[in-house]
């Protein structure tokens, strides 16, 4: 058999200097394949042209792939993002993209060497999302005949995997080896950080990565439970123990565990007299349900997370000290973004991808100007307020990139100022702040301002006067 290529493989071959006949040859076999594989793929230089695209994504656009080679791919795919990929260097993965009326899975893949991208590698995952939505009702069809299917653990598992934590700081980068090696014990963890940080999240990926990842995950979040309340939401209530008890009992949080993960959330709000019960856990592995006759065993691995030091609040007696030791067997501290900025780029990038997805908006990224902004920001909200103030840029945005003008932190209000703000004056401000931000940006000529702003002339005019804006 004849092996045939479009000659992208042999070009970038005689770049490389490869000259070397075995690797032309499994490099043809290669690209054959390619080129008569089921998924569509597509593969654009630096600069966007369209090097090597494949039958099936060729047919599947009405195209040959022969007349579309060395345009740019703006021409020949709609709604594309190669070209943003190669601007970036950030690779898309799971995209939904609409070409012809039909929605996508697409991955976008920039190829890298000697630190610059060279070429972008696109793949259809799926020609149409019904074959998605199809393949995953008859799995979920499969789940519920399944004799191992068990609906009450259904909504308890883990949501995120370490895969899912960006950044490649040396801080982060290290507490993610550590929580890894953690993970693969049944250790008690203590994860220590600001609000923001992203506790909760290390905290699904231990799970996920531990002996016990199909197990239960379930959390509890220490501060929103009435201390009247904690422990038969901890330990649950057997039937008629007290009056307004279910009949049936209740279940509690730790047994809900059971050969699972325990997660407790702000530990340093637990009420001193639950700490005891909860030590009694720990050291001898079960529990007494209120009404309870007897000590029930469980089998629970327990991490807890905390914004504020144990250590001080043990030294003011607020926190038991027995309990911070055996907390305190395999602590993490995850560090604050301030403490990340050369990972802040990525970080947006991945909250920007997102949110694209959630909010159904397209973004390219974000300026060099408006990067340098954000970085600025003492980001005392850590990346929970990072995300804040990028879902709040894409709705002001006016083109594909976030400018330094659509970033704002004017909203990111002191809770003594939001209290003692109407609703009426919140309003009032935030449109004089935009009125503002629309001239400055249109080099204060008002007719372009007030079609920026997507209002009429007479009705800026009026606004202007009202806010006395000069």
């Amino acid at each position: 058999m004849k092996i045939t290529t479009n000659g992208w493989v042999h070009q970038l071959m005689r770049k490389l200097g490869m000259k070397n006949e075995q690797l032309q040859k499994e490099l043809s076999l290669y690209q054959t394949a390619l080129e008569h594989s089921y998924e569509g793929i597509i593969v654009v230089d630096r600069d966007g042209y369209i090097i090597s695209i494949n039958e099936t994504y060729a047919s599947f656009i009405n195209k040959v792939p022969g007349d579309v080679r060395g345009k740019h791919v703006t021409e020949v795919i709609e709604n594309t993002r190669m070209h943003i990929v190669a601007k970036t260097g950030y690779p898309e993965v799971a995209n939904v993209q609409e070409i012809n009326g039909h929605q996508m899975i697409a991955n976008r893949i920039p190829i890298v060497l000697d630190g610059e991208v060279v070429a972008v590698v696109g793949k259809i995952m799926f020609q149409d999302l019904d074959d998605l939505f199809k393949m995953n009702s008859q799995f979920q069809e499969l789940i519920k005949q399944s004799s191992l299917f068990n609906p009450p653990h259904e909504q308890l598992k883990a949501k995120y995997a370490f895969q899912q934590i960006a950044g490649q700081d040396d801080k982060i980068v290290k507490t993610r080896k550590m929580a890894k090696k953690a993970a693969k014990t049944d250790t008690t963890i203590l994860i220590e950080g600001e609000s923001g940080t992203g506790k909760e999240l290390f905290a699904h990926a231990i799970h996920r990565e531990s002996k016990r990842a199909n197990g239960p995950f379930v959390r509890l979040h220490c501060a929103a439970i009435p201390e009247s309340l904690f422990e038969s939401e901890l330990f649950g209530y057997k039937e008629g123990s007290f009056t307004g008890a279910k009949q049936s009992g209740k279940v509690g949080k730790i047994a809900l565990a059971h050969r699972g993960t325990l997660f407790l959330d702000e530990v340093s709000e637990m009420p001193l007299a639950m700490q005891v019960k909860l030590l009694r856990v720990l050291q001898e592995k079960e529990i007494e349900p209120i009404g309870g006759v007897a000590p029930e065993a469980v089998d629970v691995r327990v991490i807890a997370a905390t914004n504020r030091p144990l250590e001080a609040l043990v030294k003011k007696g607020s926190f038991r000290a027995d309990l911070y030791y055996r907390l305190y067997v395999m602590p993490l501290r995850i560090p604050p973004l301030r403490e990340r900025l050369e990972d802040f780029g990525t970080l947006a990038h991945s909250l920007l991808r997102e949110l694209e997805r959630e909010m159904g908006i397209d973004v390219a990224g974000l300026t060099t100007q408006a990067e340098e902004k954000l970085k600025k920001h003492a980001w005392p909200g850590n990346i929970r307020e990072l995300r804040n103030v990028l879902e709040r840029a894409m709705i002001r945005k006016e083109d594909e990139w976030i400018e330094s003008l659509d970033v704002d932190f004017s909203l990111m209000m002191d809770e003594s100022t939001a209290s003692d703000e109407t609703l009426q004056e919140t309003i009032e401000r935030i449109e004089c702040e935009r009125i503002k931000e629309a001239l400055k940006h249109e080099d204060g000529d008002a007719q372009r301002a007030a079609k920026r702003l997507g209002i009429g002339k007479s009705s800026f005019y009026a606004k202007r006067s009202k806010y006395n804006i000069p």
